[in-house]
């Protein structure tokens, strides 16, 4: 930038360089925040967690998830701190209509050190939100069921039967899910 003597004034360069960078950082700004914004209301998406669950809200009490077994994953919103996070997850009904969430090597994950910190949580079906309570199962026989329900569901969905189910490891969690008004 030229400095003009006696005038003090610039040749104006430096000004419109500077107005260049503010702009394209405003632009960086506005993208970043509109991703986040697309991120937050739209994923979980794969493997990556997302926020909030966006959907039609479904207030009426569910009695039988039975419906569950025909969708591929669940997505699962628990809330610790100050943001909400979701994932998506195995979801499983068994013959009774029970709905149970499962998780390998659960201990320690985000979801499931919050949903032990606080039972309240969201689940999407299918673009529907439910308002629901998870519970942790410990008991062989509710563990077991939820495992035998999990191995049903995915051979049905991958058009196989279920003859032979493999023994529940140990580091496997289960939470049965219920019904809760919002």
């Amino acid at each position: 930038m030229q400095k003009y003597p006696m005038t003090g004034m610039t040749n104006g360069r430096g000004n419109c360089q500077g107005g260049i960078v503010v702009l394209a950082l405003s632009g960086l700004a506005v993208l970043l925040l509109a991703a986040a914004a697309v991120w937050f209301f739209t994923c979980p998406c794969e493997r990556m967690p997302g926020a909030y669950l966006s959907g039609e809200q479904i207030e009426e009490p569910v009695q039988d998830w039975g419906f569950a077994n025909g969708v591929e994953l669940c997505q699962i919103q628990t809330r610790s701190g100050i943001l909400p996070h979701a994932i998506n997850l195995n979801c499983m009904a068994d013959a009774n209509g029970e709905l149970f969430l499962s998780c390998s090597q659960c201990e320690g994950k985000r979801w499931s050190t919050a949903a032990l910190e606080n039972p309240a949580a969201r689940i999407r079906l299918d673009g529907q939100v439910y308002p629901v309570s998870l519970r942790r199962l410990r008991d062989s026989s509710e563990l077991d069921n939820a495992w035998i329900s999990r191995a049903r569901k995915l051979a049905n969905l991958r058009g196989q039967s279920a003859n032979e189910i493999s023994q529940r490891p140990d580091h496997w969690w289960s939470f049965q899910v219920t019904s809760r008004s919002s």
